[in-house]
């Protein structure tokens, strides 16, 4: 599921107002007045990742994606958030074969010189190339071991379920990419929730059918999938997909034949079993070895599972619910949010341990080692610059100046002054969990957005356990809507509703709480009694349809947030949608399937995967534009213009505006400040325009 995965990103600010530091620059409501446009650090360190070409722990990754091998022991990487492709030797000499850090587009050339756009799936053959899941681009390309890029199927920027050859065919948000010896590629095609086959003659659908999600058994197009994210092959042309919407890990025959190896479908956990009997919680890489036996990343439990032939499944590495970057052998070992994998030929698991930018190494004894980066972020309370996260997503700022965050790493919620101290208002680092109690005592699920009332209440849309939590201004945790664990559509009161996977949430000024209901593909709202109803969409039926109630359709939900009149506005995906309170849902901006970067008018602007959202009191509509690295601002007419950061620019730049800012994924407003969440902190626009 890559709206959980890559969803990749983090922390960052404060000292005294105009003062620049080493990690950027900061202020607070005490400092002397800003007259012009600012962009500053308000908590986190911006130095926490990097893109280092050296040897071991003293080169550095951001947000890794796939990994995978080749005859030689060279492991490949895709460095997801630095648009590159990186090579480690068997020493643990680190380089970039493709791609400039920083740098994201779609241009076929050698080296440095080609761009990639978020690539997170990577896989080689036996001549050497090596072959990305271009995911941003919607494209598969290949590059030779002289480090030629070129793409080989898909057109850049073009989204669909176009089975043909080439640039003719079209894929949606492909993350996972595989070969077999006869030189075959395989696709996990994330946003059709298909398995696609990139043949000599073209690409074709091998199981699933684009648009239509669930989990059916049966052959071809008979069987469903729901956001597919890993592939791998066997030496027998059996494929493997970590089907991470269901929990469970899939099989595909040569024929076609598509069966359930482990774990049952929409039940998460982390039991060690055989067949249904065993459980994951979103599974992501996967791949195999000669011997027959496959290897997934439990990107939710932390832990590298090993699943034999029969579909015994036990734990390779790492506890379930302990995330860390302890070296060490089998549950003593941790990892955070480990995603790609990949094995050698002398039995030697490597796995992409995103959380701590590292690239991991496990012997066939469970030793667990780092074989290059170091791990660089944290959960510590302080002031400014001395505060860490990991991976803060949403963010809501209170009447009194205070800046909440939805720390999704470190499954906490974080509060930060207007004088910059960070504290942990709920939850405990690295402590997972659906656990209603006050402060550290309470526990959450990779919580990802979150919004603040008039009352002092904060409102958290706890993505992992599908459920929408509240907060009161004391600390005490209670679980407003939905019960941990049980997904669904269901509109109801409290634990009897539903939903699946919920990111985005806001507030209006009657006390009721809008849901992006991402994984539903809805909007729900949320009376103060709790009484659960859906406003737009239905569940399980996506589309980019502007129509009234049910009839309306999203793709991909994720920010969410409301104005003074009771309207609401949705990121989905490239688009932004207003909802009126009778249920009315047009386009803003943006149009459906366009990527890009263009300030224009209504659909004539383009956006890059959008994410958080915020309105102010003149009805201005600010997105977090999160594959352009910008936030854009959006008038009631329409007018888009970027304000902050520069298109294709990922890095951070404190200073006059547009400066820069590398990857922003929530935002939030109070007066004339802007709050934005980013890789690793938290950055403050100050007389936003």
């Amino acid at each position: 599921m890559q709206f959980i995965t890559k969803l990749f990103h983090t922390a960052q600010y404060f000292l005294p107002a105009m003062l620049l530091v080493a990690c950027g620059g900061g202020g607070n409501s005490n400092s002397p007045p800003v007259t012009q446009p600012e962009l500053a650090l308000l908590a986190g360190c911006l130095s926490c990742y990097g893109h280092t070409d050296a040897i071991g722990a003293a080169a550095s990754f951001t947000g890794t994606g796939g990994v995978a091998t080749d005859s030689a022991g060279n492991v490949y990487v895709a460095d997801t958030d630095n648009h590159t492709i990186r090579k480690i030797t068997p020493a643990g000499a680190v380089s970039t074969l493709a791609g400039t850090a920083g740098v994201s587009g779609s241009t076929d050339a050698t080296g440095a010189a080609a761009s990639f756009f978020y690539p997170t799936g990577v896989s080689t053959d036996s001549a050497g190339n090596v072959y990305v899941a271009d995911t941003s681009n919607n494209t598969i390309r290949k590059i030779t071991p002289a480090g030629v890029v070129s793409t080989l199927a898909g057109t850049a920027g073009v989204s669909g379920p176009t089975d043909a050859t080439g640039a003719a065919a079209s894929f949606f948000y492909p993350t996972g990419v595989a070969t077999d010896s006869a030189g075959n590629v395989y696709v996990a095609d994330t946003g059709n929730n298909t398995i696609r086959k990139i043949t000599p003659a073209g690409v074709v659908t091998l199981a699933g059918t684009a648009g239509v999600r669930g989990h059916a058994d049966g052959i071809g197009v008979a069987a469903s999938f729901f956001y597919p994210n890993g592939v791998a092959t066997d030496s027998a042309g059996n494929v493997y997909v970590t089907d991470a919407g269901n929990y469970t890990i899939r099989k595909i025959t040569p024929a076609g034949v598509v069966s359930t190896l482990a774990g049952t479908a929409r039940v998460s956990g982390s039991a060690d079993a055989t067949g249904a009997a065993a459980s994951f919680s979103y599974p992501n890489g996967v791949t195999t070895d000669s011997a027959g036996y496959v290897y997934v990343t439990d990107y939710g439990n932390h832990t590298i599972r090993k699943i034999t032939p029969a579909g015994a499944v036990s734990t390779l590495a790492g506890t379930a619910g302990v995330f860390g970057s302890a070296d060490a052998t089998g549950a003593a070992a941790s990892f955070r949010y480990p995603y790609g994998v990949a094995t050698d030929s002398a039995g030697n698991v490597f796995v992409a341990d995103t959380g701590n930018y590292t690239i991991r190494k496990i012997t066939s004894a469970g030793a667990v080692s780092t074989l290059a980066g170091t791990a660089g972020v944290g959960h510590a309370d302080g002031i400014g610059a001395a505060a860490s996260f990991k991976i803060p997503y949403g963010v809501a700022a209170d009447s009194a100046g205070n800046v909440y965050v939805a720390d999704f790493g470190n499954s906490t919620i974080r509060k930060i002054t207007p004088a910059g101290v960070v504290s942990t208002l709920a939850g405990t680092a690295g402590v997972f969990g659906s656990t209603d109690a006050t402060g550290a005592a309470a526990s959450f699920q990779s919580p990802f957005g979150v919004a603040a009332d008039s009352a002092g209440n904060v409102y958290v849309a706890d993505f992992g356990n599908s459920t929408i939590r509240k907060i009161t201004s004391a600390g005490v945790v209670s679980t407003l809507a939905g019960t941990a664990g049980a997904f669904g559509s269901t509109d109801a009161t409290g634990a009897a509703a539903s939903f699946i996977g919920p990111m985005g949430v806001a507030t209006d000024s009657a006390g009721n709480v809008y849901v992006a209901d991402t994984g539903n593909y809805t909007i729900r709202k949320i009376t103060p009694a709790g009484v659960v109803s859906t406003l737009a969409g239905t569940a399980g039926v996506s589309g980019s349809t502007d129509a009234t109630g049910a009839a309306a359709s999203f793709s991909n939900l994720t920010g969410v947030t409301t104005d003074s009149a009771g309207n609401v506005y949705v990121t989905d995906v490239g688009t932004i949608r207003k909802i009126t309170p009778a249920g009315v849902v047009s386009t803003l901006a943006g149009t459906a399937g366009v990527f890009g970067s263009t300030d224009a008018t209504g659909a004539a602007a383009s956006f890059s995967y959008s994410n958080g959202v915020a309105t102010d009191s003149a009805g201005n509509v600010y997105v977090a534009d999160t594959g352009n690295h910008t936030i854009r601002k959006i008038t009631p007419a329409g007018v888009v213009t970027t304000v902050v950061g520069v298109a294709g620019q990922e890095e951070f730049q404190p200073g006059a505006l547009p400066g820069a800012l590398a990857r922003p994924s929530g935002v939030a407003i109070r007066g004339t400040s802007l709050y934005i969440t980013t890789k690793t902190g938290v950055a403050v626009v100050y007389n936003v325009p």
